[in-house]
């Protein structure tokens, strides 16, 4: 009798994916209940910067300026003056693009404590085309002086972020995403200007940012498979940079692919390469967005531009290749 055939082995279930947006609300809620000068403060964006429950809970604390992004800024600078900490809420490419002299002039020169939330940025609005594609906006707020940038990679380091905004005491810009994504934080889920190794790796090393972070990780799941072991790791700070995490991945590992949801002259990658070609120049690629991106889904723009692990794995190999 012949036994019976064993059942195959059961795939593993897909990691449950998140909105860092809910993460952004529940801390705001959480802070400005034993805070009093936390205000928030939008552009007709209420819906979309997932502020309903801040409304609800703080309706005197909730100012909604209209579709008038340099006046949203100005008005939080104000407030920031007079001893408030202004949340500025509105979707990324209209913020950075239409407010970039109120923020250079209004808040970053004269140090305001106004935290900038750019929301849904990169090409999460991917069906709404190239009006609201946010992927220049890490070019622009790199070229601010004094203006830390902060890119979360899940709900833990926008939760982090959130309370390291308040604590700060000057100016921030913050990219909230949109696109779900797994949790891959560490238990110390961020500090500013620190980077997180979250897989280490000798031959190659994926530098990441935001929603790039968990498909930098698929990549390197990939890579094993064919005998290359990558390095991972996670910039959550744009500005401040961790440098010596940077050197120490060129030095120990040789070669860097850099992946971002953004345009590839201005930022991560921009960034990156400027401490590598000072200080230990490596072979590189800047995985990221050349121009001006078509109208689609999300999750196909990305794959359009190689911003999946399949794309990172080619980057990768044509390195070592």
């Amino acid at each position: 009798m012949n036994a019976p055939a064993p059942s195959p082995a059961a795939s593993p279930a897909p990691a449950a994916k998140f909105d860092c947006r809910v993460a952004f609300a529940e801390t705001l809620i959480e802070l400005a209940r034993t805070d009093p000068r936390i205000v928030a403060i939008c552009n007709d964006s209420v819906g979309s910067s997932n502020l309903n429950a801040f409304r609800d809970a703080f309706p005197d604390r909730l100012i909604n300026v209209g579709i008038a992004e340099q006046n949203m800024v100005g008005v939080a600078a104000g407030l920031a003056n007079g001893g408030f900490v202004p949340f500025v809420c509105a979707a990324a490419p209209f913020l950075t693009g239409r407010a970039t002299e109120q923020i250079k002039a209004d808040v970053a020169y004269n140090g305001y404590h106004v935290v900038l939330c750019g929301m849904s940025p990169g090409m999460a609005y991917g069906e709404l085309g190239p009006t609201h594609h946010s992927i220049e906006d890490l070019s622009w707020m790199r070229a601010i002086t004094g203006l830390p940038i902060v890119v979360p990679a899940d709900p833990e380091q926008t939760s982090a972020a959130v309370r390291w905004a308040v604590e700060s005491g000057g100016p921030s810009y913050l990219r909230i995403g949109r696109t779900k994504v797994p949790s891959v934080s560490k238990a110390d889920a961020f500090a500013i200007g620190r980077a997180d190794v979250l897989r280490d790796g000798t031959d190659v090393t994926l530098i990441a940012t935001g929603v790039m972070v968990s498909r930098a990780l698929e990549a390197a799941d990939d890579l094993a498979g064919k005998g290359i072991s990558a390095r991972v790791l996670n910039i959550a700070t744009i500005r401040p940079l961790d440098e010596d995490a940077i050197l120490a991945a060129a030095r120990e590992t040789g070669a860097i692919v850099t992946v971002e949801e953004a345009m590839v002259e201005g930022g991560l990658g921009a960034a990156v390469a400027a401490v590598v070609v000072r200080h230990h120049p490596v072979p590189m690629r800047i995985l990221g967005v050349p121009g001006f991106a078509p109208t689609g889904s999300a999750e196909f723009l990305l794959e359009h531009f190689g911003l999946d692990r399949a794309g990172i794995v080619g980057a990768a190999l044509e390195l070592k290749g």
